[in-house]
């Protein structure tokens, strides 16, 4: 049983033993998660918000998991935003892991839906229609200037469809398995869509089911074997 404090947390029971736990954090705020703009791999920071979001996120793990993560068993996408997020949360040196970068948006990148939708004619949806579904036109290069004055670079290409980040994100599961089934928990610090894509294939599901599943900024969940399925111990928390 998962053991309740008096401040309503929860604390992770971890004294079953076999697989270990598998738990998501989805990084901190950013100007763009902010305005509904499509982030996939623009290199964007977080937010003073997001920073304090990824401090507080870090006391919530601990919390749920006071034996901490081992050496080697974290891991965070490539990307700015996550592992700005790992390190305010206190873990120093995450290893890096390609395959839980973003999803590739494409044509979509640094738009919101409405824009998108604009743009192409029809009442575009990233999770039915994928970003190759755009017009070319949407495609190019331009610097973003940020609110608070710092330029990024954004590059809108083709993008992946969701099948290929749904691979990506299987080739990742392969990656940190060989340390759950040491009976290791793992953390993986990375985005919304990419964590919820991630999820459908722990579980063996059409990666369409992860449009079904909400996770905030700086929120985690965790995912579980169960009687030798795999599940969700806890999600969005």
């Amino acid at each position: 049983m998962n053991e309740q404090h008096a401040d309503g947390t929860v604390a992770v029971d971890l004294s079953r033993g076999g697989t270990g736990f598998l738990v998501l954090l989805r990084h901190g705020q950013t100007v763009w998660s902010e305005s509904g703009q499509h982030t996939g791999r623009t290199n964007i920071p977080l937010t003073a918000v997001g920073e304090q979001q990824a401090r507080d996120a870090g006391v919530r793990l601990r919390e749920a998991f006071p034996g901490g993560f081992e050496e080697g068993c974290v891991f965070a996408s490539p990307l700015r935003r996550a592992q700005q997020t790992a390190r305010l949360a206190g873990f120093a040196e995450p290893q890096t892991l390609d395959g839980i970068a973003e999803w590739d948006y494409g044509r979509a990148e640094g738009r919101t839906r409405k824009q998108v939708s604009e743009a192409s004619g029809f009442d575009w949806d990233v999770w039915r229609d994928g970003p190759r579904s755009l017009t070319p036109a949407l495609e190019g290069d331009w610097v973003e200037t940020l609110p608070g004055g710092e330029q990024v670079p954004v590059h809108a290409g083709p993008g992946e469809t969701l099948e290929e980040a749904a691979a990506r994100a299987r080739g990742a599961i392969d990656h940190v398995m060989p340390l759950l089934h040491d009976g290791h928990n793992v953390l993986l610090v990375a985005h919304a869509h990419i964590l919820r894509i991630l999820t459908s294939q722990w579980l063996d599901v059409d990666p369409h089911f992860a449009r079904m599943l909400r996770l905030d900024t700086a929120h985690y969940s965790v995912l579980s074997v169960y009687k030798g399925d795999n599940v969700i111990e806890r999600w969005n928390a």
